[in-house]
């Protein structure tokens, strides 16, 4: 019957083999956790790393974006006065024509009233 089995009821040999391999198994776990932990400090430094350097790439190209359009703006209105020039000295010697054929205008008006 029963009392003739290898680990009877409270199976306190079982109990002692699944307890064995618990202890075992702890440290075990416990030093893959601590290696694990070790790769991530490492991979998040490296990340830390890399976010930094991206950064300040960022804020070099920045800068250089910034120098391009005070640049493209310092141009643009050296352009905008030389257009502004050339329009005047435009304006400057149409003038002095358009004031002619006006006279010209009114001694043929008066030449032929």
């Amino acid at each position: 019957g029963m009392s003739s089995a290898f680990d009877p009821y409270p199976f306190i040999l079982l109990n002692l083999l699944l307890s064995c391999i618990a202890a075992i198994q702890a440290p075990i776990i416990m030093m893959s956790q601590r290696r694990q932990e070790s790769k991530d400090r490492l991979r998040s430094f490296n990340d830390y790393r890399v976010n930094l350097k991206a950064e300040l790439e960022v804020r070099h190209l920045h800068e250089k974006l910034d120098y391009l359009i005070s640049r493209q703006w310092t141009r643009l209105a050296e352009m905008q006065q030389m257009q502004l020039d050339a329009m005047h000295e435009l304006a400057g010697a149409k003038k002095p024509k358009r004031a002619v054929r006006r006279r010209r205008t009114v001694k043929s008006e008066a030449a032929t009233s």
